[in-house]
């Protein structure tokens, strides 16, 4: 009986899945706010279903009571998020709440999969995170300095970078980590973000191309720092965010393409260079040869995702304990197996919409500095998404870079959700310009009514 509800509700989760997905991208076309509410509402009640049919199955599997409660806390934690924040910010935007939760649901339901113990403590992480950085939207309404401290930005965030060479750990092959009182932590995590605001700081203030000079060479100092660290996907992660945010604020194509041409050189070289690139390549070319050594990561991915098919196995019913890092790097392919590769075309839809959200907000800002900022975030989620599941897939060399909100990582959590309450900030921003352009407007075309009026009433009385 057990074995065919779970079968039953395998396939109502994939129903679920698709119908919050499909919502995300009908959440742009109506204009009418009460229908984008009536929208809103409705994917609210497709993630509690999603995660109750999931909940559901993990219990039936084990008779765990804790599966229950931790399923009732993370309804309280969600409803609080999405009831509380739109009281408080009545302009944030209600689709970014939603996919946030929904990500953060998916992790929480896979982790408790995978490790009770690590769901635990991704949901308290979270929880904290959420609360702490609650306060953001609110600092970039009330600050107006964020885009005049650029060299502020350029040196602290190339000292936090370069701490690792002072008090630094090895881990999964980067040396990338500082661990503090017992507490590990990537610092590239939260240089990302101020790296963002020092290109965004500087790039809308350049006049000439000697100041677009000084600032590449600093961008390229952090990503020479991230190679000597073994950190390949943040040096990509960075290289492309700056190349990006150039040209968009250049509008010059011989920048976008230069920069292209100067990082497929600085790849050949690095190859050559270093022993580690050299292994990741070799291992992506083909990683059967090596499956009893470094292959085996990939291999077992392969093998995960291709045992799932479209429809998955079943939540439960996997076996992603032969994956190794599957809790972080490579749970995409935890995923796929249980829940289908359907599934986890969904997820990347909705990593997209939040992506297209992004770049809304960007078009819609009317200050260069937003507008980057907009768009350097974007880059940088859609990318290290691109980076995650690009190397699980085995699309691109594996690179050791986590799905935001999903893959488990206090540090991933804890930057994601800054960036995402950055935004949320922007996106208000954003809203007041375009109020205070239409006032503005709305009082120019009513001082030129009143013109034509009193001309034409002077006309009248000459003619008379």
């Amino acid at each position: 009986m057990i074995q065919i509800i779970t079968v039953i509700a395998k396939y109502l989760i994939l129903i679920m899945c698709l119908i919050y997905t499909f919502s995300c991208y009908t959440m742009f076309r109506p204009k009418n706010k009460e229908r984008q509410g009536d929208l809103l509402d409705n994917q609210v009640i497709y993630m509690f279903i999603f995660l109750f049919l999931c909940n559901a199955v993990l219990f039936l599997k084990t008779f765990d009571l804790k599966i229950l409660i931790f399923f009732a806390a993370q309804i309280v934690f969600f409803e609080i998020l999405m009831i509380l924040f739109p009281r408080i910010y009545k302009k944030c935007s209600r689709l970014l709440i939603n996919n946030t939760c929904f990500l953060l649901g998916v992790g929480f339901v896979i982790l408790t999969r995978l490790s009770f113990d690590l769901a635990i403590r991704q949901f308290a992480i979270a929880a904290v995170s959420v609360l702490v950085t609650s306060v953001i939207p609110l600092m970039m309404h009330k600050i107006t300095i964020w885009n005049k401290l650029g060299w502020l930005y350029a040196a602290a965030g190339f000292v936090l970078l370069s701490s690792v060479f002072v008090i630094g750990v090895q881990k999964n092959g980067s040396y990338n980590w500082v661990s503090i009182g017992g507490f590990a932590f990537q610092p590239s995590e939260f240089v990302k973000i101020i790296f963002v605001f020092f290109t965004a700081a500087l790039l809308c203030k350049a006049k000439e191309f000697k100041d677009l000079v000084k600032i590449t060479i600093v961008a390229a100092l952090y990503v020479m720092v991230l190679v000597v660290e073994r950190d390949l996907g943040g040096a990509l992660l960075y290289f492309m965010i700056y190349l990006m945010m150039l040209y968009v604020a250049t509008a010059k194509a011989i920048y976008l393409f230069g920069g292209l041409g100067a990082g497929s050189l600085a790849a050949v070289i690095a190859y050559h260079l270093f022993s580690h690139v050299q292994v990741r390549v070799a291992v992506w070319r083909d990683p059967f040869s090596m499956i009893e050594g470094r292959g085996l990561q990939v291999c077992q991915s392969l093998f995960a995702i291709g045992t799932g098919g479209w429809f998955g196995m079943g939540l439960g019913n996997g076996r992603p304990n032969d994956i190794p890092v599957r809790e972080s790097d490579f749970i995409f392919s935890v995923i796929s197996e249980e829940f289908g590769v359907i599934f986890g075309i969904c997820l990347i839809f909705v990593l997209i919409s939040c992506f297209i959200l992004f770049m809304d907000i960007s078009t819609r800002s009317r200050k260069l500095f937003n507008k980057l900022l907009c768009l350097g975030f974007g880059v940088c989620f859609l990318f290290q998404v691109f980076l995650s599941i690009g190397g699980v897939t085995k699309f691109i060399p594996s690179t050791g870079v986590t799905i935001p909100l999903v893959s488990y990582g206090g540090t991933s959590v804890v930057s994601t959700l800054i960036i995402i309450n950055i935004i949320q900030g922007l996106y208000m921003l954003a809203d007041s310009e375009e109020e205070e352009h239409e006032r503005i407007k709305a009082e120019e075309e009513a001082e030129k009514r009143k013109y034509r009026e009193k001309d034409y009433s002077s006309k009248n009385s000459g003619f008379h």
